[in-house]
């Protein structure tokens, strides 16, 4: 196939045309002999032939757009280059994405923001979703101009974080932080955390000397600070894979209350109600990327590869293995929260001043536009 055969050519870019039928042209005086029917304002492209029917055109126009997206925005070269090797034929890899597409309503694009903005731009509209946490949404609701946001999707269940040390400094409670060093980001409940676990584990809080990350990774662990906070899905992983010995410390484990949902996918309220059936749509589709990951977490970390190709598929592998029954973990389906949660983690906050007054649940999250349970 002459498409095909293009692609396979590697050209930097590539354009699908449309015939134009252009006032007093040769092809306008053919319009009955081949039946064309063209649009009647620039560009005059053909929407219909004898041999080509409208909604192969439109087809088509799907076609186009999924090749301006993804090839010739040269954002996605190694991906491509891997799925059109794995595909075969390129016509029908982007035929198939066009589809996808239409089938769930979405054209989705995804930027990275400054760290901390996500919850302000999705609250003026610069963004229809963005991926948060537990305490940015409920800090963004009680502030003293409040955003208009809400969480519409837990990405996992349970709190998969913790404080972690250098196993040979002996560090294994919050009782033994008097006297070290923590690096952090400098959240707004970070310091709560700190107080609070030090504060139950009988330590004194003001003994801790806290200081921000210079992103040095684990390795800041054995000579530069004492303790840092990590993911077990991404940072332990790291330590495991280079024999890096930590003391691990989980803060669910330290007070149930901070069993909270981080990661949380939120949403501006006027998206929410303008745009009903688009957002259900976006979480259907959603949904079932994690219940592929879920189910094949290998595939799933070496699509992640693709896209992150700095990061060892090794470490990717042992990450999603790891988090494949945390997505949906005790839970009737994959994204839904519950009022209990969201309740314990606001109390915590406003016992330990992150924020002046509690706020319901229900003011904070919805499960309203999540896929019905299959």
């Amino acid at each position: 196939r002459s498409s095909d055969l293009v692609y396979k050519m590697e050209p930097e870019q590539l354009q699908l045309g449309f015939l134009k039928v252009l006032k007093g042209s040769y092809m306008e005086e053919m319009k009955q002999k081949y039946g064309l029917l063209s649009q009647s304002k620039p560009p005059y492209e053909v929407l219909r032939t004898n041999w080509l029917s409208y909604e192969e055109v439109i087809r088509l126009k799907g076609v186009e757009e999924m090749v301006e997206v993804y090839y010739n925005s040269g954002q996605f070269r190694r991906t491509m280059k891997c799925l059109s090797q794995e595909w075969g034929d390129a016509f029908d890899l982007y035929d198939r994405l066009a589809a996808f597409y239409e089938e769930e309503g979405l054209k989705v694009n995804i930027v990275e923001p400054t760290e901390g903005a996500t919850a302000s731009l999705v609250a003026v509209g610069k963004g229809d979703f963005g991926i948060s946490y537990q305490e940015d949404v409920t800090v963004a609701l009680t502030s003293e101009d409040p955003l208009p946001i809400k969480a519409i999707a837990a990405v996992i269940q349970h709190n998969t974080s913790g404080f972690a040390a250098y196993k040979d400094k002996g560090i294994h409670s919050p009782k033994d932080f008097e006297g070290k060093t923590y690096a952090g980001w400098g959240g707004p409940g970070e310091e709560a955390v700190l107080k609070a676990v030090m504060t139950q584990a009988g330590a004194d809080f003001s003994k801790l000397n806290l200081v921000i990350s210079d992103g040095s990774g684990f390795e800041a662990l054995k000579d530069k600070v004492d303790i840092m906070w990590f993911y077990e899905a991404w940072d332990s992983v790291k330590c495991e894979l280079n024999d890096f010995p930590i003391s691990y410390m989980p803060v669910r484990d330290l007070d149930e209350r901070l069993d909270y949902y981080t990661p949380v996918i939120i949403a501006g309220n006027k998206v929410l109600e303008g745009k009903p059936e688009m957002v259900k749509k976006f979480l259907a589709a959603t949904s079932r990327g994690y219940g592929f990951a879920m189910e094949k977490p290998e595939e799933s970390a070496e699509i992640l590869h693709k896209y992150a190709p700095d990061y060892s598929l090794e470490m990717l592998t042992m990450s999603q293995k790891y988090l494949a029954d945390k997505y949906a973990e005790d839970a009737d389906r994959w994204g839904e929260m519950k009022d209990q949660v969201w309740d314990n983690y606001t109390e915590f906050m406003v016992e330990y001043g992150v924020i002046q007054e509690a706020i319901p649940a229900a003011e904070c999250y919805t499960n309203e536009f999540l896929p019905d349970k299959e």
